[in-house]
């Protein structure tokens, strides 16, 4: 924000502001710590797939983490429908890291 989105603001609701956007940033940094490590194991399950040709895609893996992930929403009082738009992006997006793997000479072998 501005100064003169700010200004007549009480000092102490700019500090509740500024200690909201702190946590906000330090979760921020954490899930992408976290994806990163996600992506991390799902690169080499898709190393292990193209090495014994298995699909790159597991559409009954994927109904089921898409059905825990709602579960584990509701639980979180997190909209499911966002939980289960997120989780299909993301396996959208592993799903296109298999293919390059499975795709690439030697890559299965980490010899690529």
């Amino acid at each position: 924000m501005t100064t003169s989105e700010t200004s007549g603001t009480d000092d102490s609701v700019l500090a509740e502001l500024t200690r909201l956007r702190e946590s906000i940033d330090n979760i921020d940094a954490a899930v992408v710590h976290m994806l990163a490590e996600r992506f991390k194991c799902t690169q080499q399950v898709g190393h292990l797939k193209a090495e014994h040709d298995l699909p790159p895609a597991d559409p009954a893996r994927e109904a089921r983490q898409i059905a825990r992930l709602r579960r584990l929403a509701e639980s979180a009082k997190l909209d499911p429908g966002f939980a289960e738009k997120l989780l299909n992006f993301i396996i959208a997006e592993v799903i296109r890291h298999h293919e390059q793997i499975a795709d690439t000479p030697g890559a299965a072998t980490g010899k690529g």
